[in-house]
């Protein structure tokens, strides 16, 4: 039972570190953000299990880790008023080729970020932006002016 506690409340933690982080850190990882996850990773499982290193513990708590995901992603499903608590919302980030600075600072991202990430959807300027909207999933949708 000590497992399942420890597994719902680390579960807890690291739901509450992804919202906190944002969204733009977890959608473009680099090297050492990866590393960092692994470290982090290793530093969960000694928490996690502490001594134990069952077969039934390894079971226990990847099994409660698993069912309080799918009941994560059943509330988003079922309740769609909590879906902005646990995924967060989509946020307009340039609109009509000007770059909304409140919303940047809100999110930690900088104009070149967005500038890059333009070109790399072959969009030369800004100005040719209608909208740029920071996905939930750490993405930019951009939408040209136009279209």
């Amino acid at each position: 039972m000590d497992l399942v506690l420890r597994a719902i409340a680390v579960f807890g933690f690291v739901l509450l570190l992804t919202r906190v982080i944002g969204k733009r850190e977890l959608g473009s990882l680099q090297p050492f953000d990866l590393i960092l996850l692994i470290v982090l990773g290793d530093a969960l499982q000694q928490g996690l299990t502490q001594d134990d290193y069952s077969l039934t513990g390894a079971v226990l708590v990847v099994g409660t880790i698993a069912v309080l995901q799918v009941g994560i992603s059943w509330l988003n499903y079922r309740f769609p008023r909590v879906r902005p608590i646990l995924e967060g919302e989509p946020i307009i980030v340039v609109q009509d080729g000007k770059v909304i600075t409140r919303n940047l600072e809100r999110e930690r991202l900088t104009v070149e970020e967005i500038a890059e990430e333009a070109r790399r959807q072959q969009i030369a300027h800004l100005s040719e932006v209608r909208f740029a909207i920071l996905e939930t999933s750490g993405t930019i949708s951009f939408i040209k002016k136009g279209s």
